[in-house]
């Protein structure tokens, strides 16, 4: 059953489950296992004969089901901050442990030297964990404001709450795009399509290409060991290099650096999926964080050694031809 009122009761059996929600657009399931609510704020009693006590859990719960093994409430404080990942492909910013372990983008760093036919690596090629986006026509994107000053604005223009995964996603993308770059570094965020392709040509001339990882796959593929069939340097040492960053609709973060080069990887998993994935190399990294993803990976220190890393599915390179 689906409800989009914001109130309801549901009562299972002699067990007595009574469940008060007070936000709309619940989901509860009856099946086999009992009862399954999925709720944003929800109050669950159980008492004998059907009345509730008069104690109630606290915090903002997530995930009620109730079967033959007993109830299980899970909340969490409201006012428990939340986290969200930096991008890995932010070089002033230092990686947290919790990224160490999760972040599947922990895989694609890896030493130049290593960047040669027959070598064996672990991979795990993703594309950008928010939901599906597309580029905005230029007249779109450039009507709505993208700036931390208009946060509460947007929030509320597209109906997106604070303290959430979403919102906090939200103001780090705003955030990493009005930050200073690095030394070398030119930046710069794009909105649009034709506001990326502007940046490009300003920066490498007219007669430019595209390039991007693709992973000719028919099912989603995890970590796996792939190997290098074959490596090609791309004709120039100037590149911009565009990531797509966690947004409502399609935002890169480009930039352009003197002392990068690309590569297409010709790759072969273990399942046997092939890949043409674009690699980037570093030349220098001593303006670096010390503490960035790519040293804790490798346990290497900023400015001793080119390092690189592929590209996820849906991030852009940029070349001269």
């Amino acid at each position: 059953m689906e409800d989009k009122s914001t109130d309801i009761q549901v009562g299972v059996g002699k067990g007595g489950v009574s469940v008060h929600v007070h936000a709309p657009g619940t989901n509860v399931g009856v099946g086999k296992g009992g009862v399954s609510v999925h709720a944003p704020d929800t109050n669950v009693d159980v008492g004998k004969g059907g009345h509730a006590p008069k104690s109630k859990p606290k915090g903002n719960c997530e995930k009620v089901s109730v079967g033959k093994g007993g109830i299980v409430v899970r909340c969490h404080n409201k006012k428990k901050p939340v986290h969200v990942h930096v991008s890995p492909f932010s070089y002033k910013c230092a990686a947290t442990d919790d990224q160490l372990k999760d972040d599947p983008n922990v895989a694609l760093f890896f030493l130049e030297k290593d960047l040669h036919q027959g070598n064996a690596m672990n991979l795990h090629f993703t594309k950008t964990t928010s939901p599906s986006s597309t580029f905005l026509p230029r007249k779109v994107a450039d009507a709505i404001p993208f700036s931390s000053k208009k946060l509460p604005e947007l929030y509320t223009r597209f109906s997106i709450k604070p303290n959430t995964v979403e919102s906090e996603s939200m103001k780090k993308t705003i955030n990493e795009c009005e930050g200073k770059g690095m030394e070398g570094e030119k930046k710069y965020c794009a909105t649009s399509l034709e506001a990326m392709v502007d940046f490009t040509i300003s920066e490498l001339g007219t007669k430019v290409k595209a390039v991007s990882t693709e992973v000719h796959a028919r099912k989603r593929t995890l970590l796996q060991k792939y190997t290098i069939e074959d490596a090609k340097k791309l004709a120039s040492d100037r590149a911009v290099v565009c990531h797509k960053q966690n947004y409502l609709y399609a935002v890169f973060y480009c930039h352009k650096t003197t002392t990068t080069k690309a590569y297409t990887v010709s790759l072969l998993g273990e399942d046997g999926t092939k890949a043409k994935a674009v690699a980037v190399c570093h030349a220098d990294t001593a303006k670096w964080n010390p503490k960035h993803l790519a040293f804790r990976v490798l346990n290497v220190k900023p400015g001793t050694t080119p390092v690189c890393h592929f590209l996820p599915e849906d991030h852009v390179v940029w070349v001269p031809y």
